[in-house]
């Protein structure tokens, strides 16, 4: 008896119980390369050029650090800009149209340098 009323305390305090749904975004591991390729091309020192840390979930990106006034665009697999946007002030997460799908380079330029990375929508 004792092990059944158990069992029916079990059960009705695991429907009680309000599941929570977290967010898991992917961590996008950006490489640098000049953007205009007249310029000098001298070694990239990572340490002297602060890159963005971004992250993906689905159609929604998270910048970690800022990306203030930053260009942001997606090149197709046919290497057209499919997508292109000016990353507002304060912005720590920008959705995606959701008609993109597939495998784009992802690209953020600040100045002179190009921050990219494949990633899948």
């Amino acid at each position: 008896m004792k092990r059944s009323i158990l069992a029916l305390m079990l059960i009705i305090s695991a429907s009680l119980i309000d599941a929570k749904v977290q967010n898991v975004y992917d961590e996008v591991f950006l490489q640098i390369t000049f953007t205009d390729p007249t310029e000098d091309q001298r070694p990239i020192k990572k340490e002297s050029t602060i890159i963005p840390s971004v992250s993906l979930n689905e159609h929604t990106l998270l910048f970690v650090t800022l990306c203030d006034g930053c260009t942001l665009r997606l090149i197709n697999e046919d290497k057209d800009v499919e997508y292109i946007t000016v990353i507002p002030i304060g912005t720590t997460t920008l959705i995606l149209p959701p008609y993109l799908s597939g495998e784009y380079q992802l690209q953020i330029i600040r100045g002179n340098y190009c921050f990219w990375a494949y990633i899948d929508l």
